[in-house]
């Protein structure tokens, strides 16, 4: 089945969103293989009106977002295989109670990306495919009968009751997408508990890293990141999105204690939590904006220790990071708050801090204790959490699932 199966993705995350992506890092693996049609989360008009200066996220998809044309995109530097699907522009409903009226315009928006992915299936003579929804729960609750694939599968990768916006009307779709999936997973041990409670087809599918990617942070001579040229002292580094997440006041004090290194903040920031501790205004931290995820590696080989400084919370307890096995790729020392049961695992190579006290200290520790053999083992521990790992673990679930639908 997996070597004459295509198949069809929809995430949250666009393909260029400015972050790693579970969905999308899951679509370029696969593209090795199989053909991929990565359904982008679709743009509502409310987006679009507020977006539209992004000449890269919205200008470029104006034909296929209101005209229909244009719909397919391949990306330079991965596979052709690979084919990138925009839906036309949809309602932004997310705002109504639930109701009639949400209904009804929910099936609207549905209808639109049903279209979508019957129009690749006629243009691209889809046959037979597997349809994995990566935490997308607002579309395709179900899929007509027209066009059903061999399996469904649907990923969730955050515990959505924690998510303000789409808890709204999240909570409830993404239980009935599980309900109409045949398989569903969880990227950490408390999310699969949790879907666990809605079908018997419930596994743990960790994330992983893109392994050939940051691995050239330990292999390769990389150019110093611009922010750092100049500059010679240690560097503390975070990267991903910086957001709610994130325990600013424990940075704080990772800044305060460590004047004589540099905190450098790597990603896209989401919101202004970090100006109410004053991180802006330290002269140690530097935050560099969003950056392309290959440009990464070289941020990783030019630091000293990575962090992943996250809150104690009900959503961070339900986390496996996409960013532990791209820090341990790279060989680096990594300092963690012991946020989820899943962080934890990797105590054997991470030095995990139990208190934000631990957590400073540790910084001083990663560093001074850092050798060629700590580094060979965080990379050999990272190499068995890779996409490709996880992809061969994808269908031997799904072709069971497969297997039990057949008629005896």
């Amino acid at each position: 089945m997996r070597n004459d199966c295509d198949i069809v993705i929809i995430s949250t995350s666009r393909w260029d969103n400015p972050y790693s992506s579970v969905g999308f890092s899951f679509a370029k693996e696969f593209a090795k293989n199989n053909r991929v049609f990565y359904i982008d989360h679709p743009f509502s008009l409310n987006e679009v009106a507020s977006q539209y200066s992004n000449k890269d996220m919205v200008k470029s998809r104006i034909p296929a977002l209101f005209l229909g044309k244009s719909i397919y995109r391949k990306i330079d530097g991965l596979p052709d295989n690979l084919t990138i699907v925009t839906p036309k522009v949809t309602l932004p409903i997310n705002w109504l109670e639930e109701g009639t009226l949400y209904n009804t315009l929910w099936k609207f928006n549905d209808r639109i990306v049903q279209n979508a992915l019957k129009k690749t299936i006629k243009d691209f003579n889809i046959k037979k495919y597997v349809f994995f929804n990566s935490f997308d729960p607002f579309y395709f609750r179900s899929i007509e009968a027209d066009i059903q694939p061999v399996v469904k599968v649907y990923q969730t990768i955050d515990d959505i009751t924690q998510e303000t916006y789409i808890a709204r009307h999240g909570v409830r779709l993404e239980k009935e997408v599980i309900l109409n999936s045949d398989v569903s997973m969880g990227t950490s041990k408390q999310l699969t508990h949790l879907i666990s409670r809605y079908t018997p087809a419930a596994f743990c599918m960790p994330n992983a890293a893109d392994f050939s990617l940051f691995q050239k942070a330990a292999t390769e001579q990389l150019a110093r990141p611009k922010e750092l040229v100049g500059i010679d002292k240690k560097i503390i580094c975070y990267t991903g999105n910086i957001g709610s997440r994130i325990n600013y006041s424990l940075l704080k004090k990772v800044a305060q204690t460590h004047t004589d290194k540099i905190l450098l903040m790597v990603g896209p920031v989401s919101n202004e939590d970090h100006k109410e501790f004053d991180l802006d205004k330290l002269p140690n931290v530097i935050f560099t904006g969003s950056r392309d995820i290959k440009d990464l590696p070289s941020y990783l080989q030019h630091s000293d220790c990575l962090l992943i400084p996250f809150e104690y919370s009900v959503l961070t307890k339900s986390i496996y990071p996409l960013k532990i096995n791209e820090y341990l790729t790279a060989g680096k020392p990594v300092i963690a708050t012991a946020f989820s049961e899943d962080i934890q695992d990797f105590g054997d190579v991470a030095y995990i801090a139990q208190t934000e006290e631990e957590f400073v200290a540790k910084i001083n520790q990663a560093i001074q204790e850092d050798s060629a053999e700590r580094k060979q083992a965080r990379i050999a521990k990272a190499a068995l959490n890779t996409w490709q790992a996880r992809v061969a673990y994808f269908w031997d679930i799904v072709e069971s699932a497969s297997a039990k639908k057949q008629p005896a």
